[in-house]
């Protein structure tokens, strides 16, 4: 017997706080997918201290939007009330300088495995795309790792193009307290 076909499409909304265990429960699998579960440092309470969330937009320095699957009813049982999140995407607000124009920097989209195929990426891609244009933004952009090949497709499959004379630099850890340890003193002598 086939599964009923669904009543309507994937549902996007804004993460709450109530979310955390979900958003974290995503970023693990994320880690995992791409080989780096050791780094994830994330807990609830930095999550809670960091993301805005709807009920205190001020809050917090990234948005989380989460996808749902949509509910199917049958005959024989009820329809599903809460489904299983099929995944996010966390991203935050950037500027061009050369755009004279703010932004949207996509920091992870993760859409889970059983639920990859189904647009769930394309969705949160295009409501990510028509975000930037309600703050009149001019770029929605994000970074993939080289080895990556079926997201890359799919990106450009949707149109992104790869910068390719563009390298990320990133420090981070015990690099980054270094680094703002050592320009401290020529802050106060004014050398900075």
């Amino acid at each position: 017997m086939s599964a009923p076909p669904p009543t309507e499409g994937p549902t996007i909304r804004f993460a709450t706080e109530e979310d955390v265990p979900t958003i974290l429960s995503l970023i693990h699998e994320l880690a995992a997918y791409e080989h780096a579960s050791d780094s994830v440092l994330a807990t609830p309470s930095s999550l809670l201290s960091t993301l805005s969330f709807p009920s205190n937009p001020a809050h917090g320095y990234a948005k989380t939007l989460l996808i749902y699957p949509p509910t199917s009813t049958s005959t024989t049982s009820p329809a599903t009330t809460t489904p299983t999140c099929a995944g996010m995407a966390l991203y935050f607000h950037n500027y061009s300088t050369w755009r004279a124009a703010p932004g949207i920097y996509l920091e992870d989209l993760f859409i889970r495995p059983e639920y990859r195929g189904r647009g769930y990426g394309t969705a949160l891609l295009r409501r990510l795309a028509r975000e930037t244009v309600q703050v009149g933004g001019k770029r929605l952009e994000w970074s993939v790792l080289k080895w990556n090949e079926p997201s890359i497709k799919f990106y450009e499959g949707l149109g992104a193009q790869m910068m390719s004379e563009w390298v990320g630099m990133r420090v981070d850890g015990k690099g980054l307290e270094r680094m703002a340890r050592d320009g401290e003193g020529e802050e106060k002598r004014g050398t900075a």
